[in-house]
């Protein structure tokens, strides 16, 4: 009897766990890990692109022009610079200045 009933909750362990894995690895799951990928992607392009602005705004306070101002290591590409203005770019997202917020598209 002992017995029986121990196999029987080994089973029903089993069970379980196979349930919580295969729910763990199903579609849905997975299209909601893929959208937190995307968000988590677009939130540090989006950090990438205000740390890029404050770079360059230092340098235009230096020099009182955007133009020939260099970002370093920062992931963040310097699309267009000139004297009044500048774009930013970082992944699926663009920063177009002074005075601008990330926006989705490119410059």
């Amino acid at each position: 009897m002992a017995r029986g009933v121990g196999l029987l909750s080994l089973v029903v362990a089993l069970v379980a766990a196979a349930y919580m894995v295969s729910a763990q690895l199903s579609p849905t799951s997975q299209q909601s890990a893929t959208k937190e990928i995307a968000q988590a992607r677009q939130t540090a392009a989006g950090v990438k692109l205000q740390q890029g602005a404050f770079a360059i705004e230092q340098f235009h306070a230096l020099n009182g022009t955007y133009a020939a101002t260099t970002l370093g290591h920062l992931g963040v590409k310097l699309v267009r610079a000139d004297a009044s203005s500048y774009c930013l770019q970082a992944g699926a997202e663009h920063l177009a200045g002074p005075g601008g917020s990330p926006e989705p598209g490119r410059c």
